[in-house]
């Protein structure tokens, strides 16, 4: 519990939809098709349209707590056991650039074992997505100026990859300088300019809203084991290795396990913690994360040709894989329900592989 704050309950009248919504969603899926086109071009083979170059792929456990209150005994946290899982770590442009350019980064949770009424589409299967990324929230409000960040983004696609690290490069001092005057983080330099630290020290967020059973929240992936708190938050060298964040990964769980706290945010005030408005970082002082579930990841090959066949051509990770309790919400998630599913259709039909949602961990190459 957060103090004398009450947690807003959740009921369908928490989103607001635009009324030209899908028009604009539509638009979305057109421009990142095009950009996908572009990419699958230059690499001849289409990649995902955005997290698609992954620097970890790994299989492990989502611990659920014991003894959780009763406000945070909902859908899949409802009560304490043990998922397997399988988790994707990648960085955040739809194309394969040298880490050089260091943006954004994702990290996405699919769950077995989730029981439980789910989404329209995602019936028959017992997976769970969490799909995050670095940053507490989304760089763009809603649906409509994603639309127009995209059309940005789309543009930029054929540029060389040299002015690529310029931004980059340039978002991250920007980004600098506003921490050296006790500003927050931006979401925009954030997105462009994300500090090259170990991927495993990073923190990573919904940063937009979902259902969580009878409530609402944010849900976020903190380090927690002694061996991810020692790799400190400092800048990786990468000079003369365009795959350095990959690297790092391996070495790592050549010699150790990592163990991450999964936590909820869960909105306790509509107006300082929106629904629909997923720029907004929700307020610590309103609703702190609390720990609900530990996410356990041993020892392990962490990247090989089996497993990145199988992760980055085979798997999809969606919103949409979900229970109904834990359903996406506001404009972004709305946004991406369809656009997620429009873009893997693109990209398991141009590389010819189907795609297949998995029953069971053991369908994960080791």
């Amino acid at each position: 519990m957060t103090g004398h704050h009450a947690y807003v309950r959740y009921s369908p009248e928490v989103e607001t939809r635009h009324p030209d919504e899908d028009e604009v969603i539509e638009k979305i899926i057109a421009s990142m098709t095009r950009e996908s086109e572009i990419t699958a071009g230059r690499h001849n083979h289409a990649v995902r349209a955005s997290h698609a170059k992954s620097t970890g792929l790994l299989k492990g456990e989502l611990r659920v707590l014991e003894g959780l209150p009763g406000a945070l005994r909902q859908g899949l946290f409802a009560q304490a056991r043990r998922y397997p899982v399988a988790v994707r770590l990648a960085q955040g442009p739809g194309e394969l650039l040298s880490d050089s350019v260091s943006t954004h980064r994702g990290m996405a949770i699919k769950v077995f074992g989730a029981e439980g009424p789910k989404l329209a589409g995602h019936e028959g299967a017992d997976t769970q997505d969490f799909v995050l990324a670095t940053g507490p929230s989304f760089p763009q409000a809603d649906a409509a100026s994603f639309l127009v960040a995209m059309r940005a983004l789309e543009a930029g696609t054929p540029m060389p990859a040299a002015v690529k690290q310029a931004v980059s490069t340039a978002a991250r001092f920007a980004q600098s300088a506003v921490k050296a005057v006790g500003g927050p983080d931006v979401a925009n330099l954030e997105f462009f300019g994300h500090t090259p630290r170990h991927p495993l020290a990073d923190r990573y967020y919904s940063q937009a809203a979902l259902r969580y059973g009878d409530h609402i929240a944010k849900v976020a992936v903190f380090p927690a084991s002694r061996e991810l708190n020692a790799l400190g938050d400092g800048a990786l060298d990468l000079r003369g290795n365009p795959d350095g964040f990959r690297k790092a990964v391996v070495e790592f769980f050549r010699r150790s396990s990592a163990e991450f706290d999964f936590r909820v945010q869960l909105c306790t005030d509509l107006e300082r913690m929106p629904v629909e408005d997923a720029s907004v970082r929700w307020p610590e002082e309103a609703s702190s994360h609390l720990s609900v579930a530990r996410l356990v990841l041993p020892r392990q090959e962490a990247y090989n040709p089996a497993r990145q066949a199988y992760f980055d051509d085979v798997l999809a990770f969606r919103p949409a894989h979900s229970l109904q309790a834990h359903r996406p919400l506001g404009s972004v998630m709305r946004a991406r329900l369809k656009t997620y599913a429009a873009l893997s259709a693109f990209r398991h039909g141009r590389n010819g592989t189907p795609e297949r949602e998995p029953r069971s961990i053991d369908e994960v190459p080791d």
